[in-house]
C-alpha cells in the first residue's frame, strides 16, 4: 500500500480522490464492440474491466511467470482502461484509430489520473505506463488476458464483432499471438478456439501468418 504523501491537507485529499471516482463512473458509458452473451447487447467498459479482473484471479496460474504479483495486476486491470472516458474505445481491427491511439491515451492518463493527489497520480500513471509497455512479467499476463477476454466473447456471440467489421482469422492471430508472452497455455487455448470458430462459420478464413 502506498503511504499517503503528506503534501495535501486530508480534507483535499479526501476531495480529489472523490473527484477521481466521480469521474470514472464515466466508463460505465464507454461501449465496445463486443457483445455479451446473453442479452446481445454491447458490453461497456467497466463491464470489461470486471470481466477482465476476474480472470486474473481465476487463470493467474496459468501465466509463464511464477509466482506473479496478482494484486498488482489488478491494479493494472482496473486502471487501464480509464483512458477510454477521454479516447474512446479504439476497436482492435480499426488501422487507421490505432494509428494514434498511444498519443490519445496518454493525454487521458495525464488528465484522468492528475484528478488524483500527487502520490496516486504517479502510482497509477507508472502502473498504466506499465501494462502498455509489456515488459514485466505481470504486464504481459495482464496484456495477455486482455487479448483473450474479446476472443473469448467473439467465439460465445458467433463472431459478431469479426462479422461485423469483416475480420479473417489471419487478422485475429496476428494481433493476439503475444498473448503467448504471458501465458502459452492461454494462446494455446486461444488458437483452438479460433479454429473452431473458422469451422463453425463465425469467423472467416484467411492464410495463417
Amino acid at each position: 500500500m502506498v503511504n499517503p504523501a503528506p503534501s495535501l491537507p486530508p480534507a483535499e485529499r479526501l476531495r480529489r480522490q472523490i473527484a477521481f471516482i466521480t469521474e470514472v463512473d464515466k466508463l460505465k458509458e464507454i461501449f465496445r464492440q463486443t457483445i455479451l452473451t446473453q442479452s446481445r447487447r454491447a458490453e461497456n467498459s467497466a463491464e470489461h474491466s470486471w470481466h477482465f479482473a476476474l480472470m486474473i484471479i481465476v487463470l493467474a496460474e496459468h501465466s509463464n511467470h511464477q509466482p506473479l504479483d496478482v494484486l498488482r495486476i489488478l491494479k493494472m486491470v482496473l486502471i487501464h482502461d480509464l483512458v477510454e472516458i477521454d479516447a474512446g474505445d479504439t476497436f482492435a481491427y480499426d488501422t487507421k484509430n490505432m494509428a494514434d491511439q498511444h498519443e490519445r491515451e496518454a493525454r487521458a492518463a495525464d488528465r484522468i489520473f492528475g484528478l488524483l493527489p500527487p502520490d496516486q497520480t504517479a502510482e497509477f500513471r507508472a502502473l498504466w505506463d506499465e501494462f502498455e509497455a509489456r515488459q514485466t512479467p505481470e504486464s504481459r499476463f495482464a496484456a495477455a488476458c486482455d487479448r483473450f477476454h474479446p476472443m473469448l466473447l467473439n467465439c460465445l456471440t458467433d463472431g459478431h464483432a469479426w462479422q461485423k467489421h469483416g475480420v479473417t482469422h489471419d487478422r485475429v492471430y496476428a494481433r493476439n499471438a503475444h498473448v503467448a508472452e504471458g501465458s502459452t497455455a492461454i494462446w494455446e487455448y486461444a488458437v483452438k478456439m479460433i479454429d473452431d470458430a473458422v469451422a463453425k462459420g463465425h469467423l472467416a478464413p484467411g492464410p495463417k501468418p
